[in-house]
């Protein structure tokens, strides 16, 4: 029998015995985008806040909350940063080599740019890096490590709006975050080919595995795939269609090869996942097994709700999404259990 029918998934998510979705930030504006990344025993989530759905306001910032329990409650308000210049916005989040959690923040205003925090506790955060990038992108990516290479991102180019120019490649640093060299994978790409907001993961081997969020009029999501440590890739589709600008989330558990993706589907305010077995659809995109779903939002408009972060802390995997209205939204964070393996699959 094939691993992938053997996959069992648990379909009943826990916390504290049910998937219930605990609030982060009990305050108005617009919070969102929000970044988790648990950090020892814990959990950090850093979010921007504005007053909408907009990311080059004066007023708009970062902030973070850290909690100790599993995301059961949450400590008091951190300021990262608020230039009044620009608005900022976490973008990308990961670990160094010793365990610290790095933040991408994208500034978007008078100036454009990208800077790198890195914090030991998710209280202090000291910005270690703001790389001259060209093309300048509109979003740098989860941060993960490569053997051989040092650390990794994805990042993207070009405008959602138009419908061609559009590019995106790999930064990568051999100085745990301090400088970073970037390459241009593909260029000039239509917005229907434009692979956007991607989460990667390395497998081992050589091999990476991404997932990309497709623009608006996408009909699925996008899967990108390196066997070379990052050197060549390739862009194909997956069978992943209940979509509409979602943007993944990969976690990959080494120990059972299950890679597992989380996205919202905007409009109909569904937080999924899908999980598979990670040397199998590595070379057939279109395998992909069937969803689950695991919270629900509440948004008026499908775009003031989505941006699926996920971490692995323990025996959870630990999800922060935000929803809400045009004014106010609220980044959320619920915790389920990790997908089991089927007796089958441990013959």
């Amino acid at each position: 029998m094939s691993r992938k029918f053997a996959l069992v998934l648990s379909v009943a998510a826990s916390f504290c015995g049910e998937a219930k979705p605990v609030a982060v930030t009990p305050c108005e504006g617009y919070n969102s985008w929000p970044m988790i990344q648990a950090v020892g025993d814990k959990l950090v989530c850093a979010y921007s806040r504005g007053s909408a759905h907009s990311i080059g306001e004066g007023r708009r910032g970062v902030f973070a909350r850290t909690s100790l329990d599993g995301g059961r409650s949450w400590s008091s308000e951190t300021l990262v940063v608020n230039n009044p210049d620009v608005g900022e916005v976490t973008i990308g989040k990961g670990l160094d080599a010793s365990g610290a959690m790095l933040l991408w923040v994208r500034n978007w205003g008078k100036t454009r740019r990208h800077d790198l925090y890195r914090t030991a506790d998710g209280v202090s955060f000291e910005r270690i890096s703001s790389p001259a990038l060209d093309p300048m992108p509109i979003q740098i990516t989860d941060v993960f490590a490569v053997p051989g290479v040092g650390l990794m991102s994805l990042w993207f180019a070009g405008d959602y709006k138009k419908g061609e120019g559009n590019s995106w490649g790999t930064l990568t640093s051999a100085d745990k975050g301090r400088t970073w060299t970037q390459r241009t994978i593909e260029s000039g790409l239509q917005k229907a080919e434009w692979p956007t907001e991607q989460s990667a993961v390395y497998l081992g081997g050589g091999h990476i595995l991404a997932v990309a969020r497709t623009e608006r009029g996408g009909k699925c999501q996008f899967q990108l795939t390196s066997a070379d440590f990052g050197r060549t890739w390739k862009r194909e589709r997956t069978n992943i269609c209940d979509i509409l600008e979602s943007t993944p989330s990969l976690i990959y558990d080494s120990a059972a090869g299950l890679v597992s993706n989380y996205y919202y589907q905007r409009g109909s305010r569904k937080l999924k996942r899908r999980v598979a077995v990670a040397d199998e659809v590595f070379g057939n995109p279109a395998t992909w097994p069937q969803p689950e779903t695991l919270a629900e939002g509440e948004e008026e408009r499908d775009y003031d709700a989505g941006n699926v972060n996920a971490t692995s802390l323990g025996e959870m995997h630990c999800l922060a999404f935000y929803t809400g209205c045009t004014s106010n939204t609220e980044v959320r964070v619920v915790a389920v259990r990790h997908p089991q393996v089927g007796k089958e699959m441990q013959k």
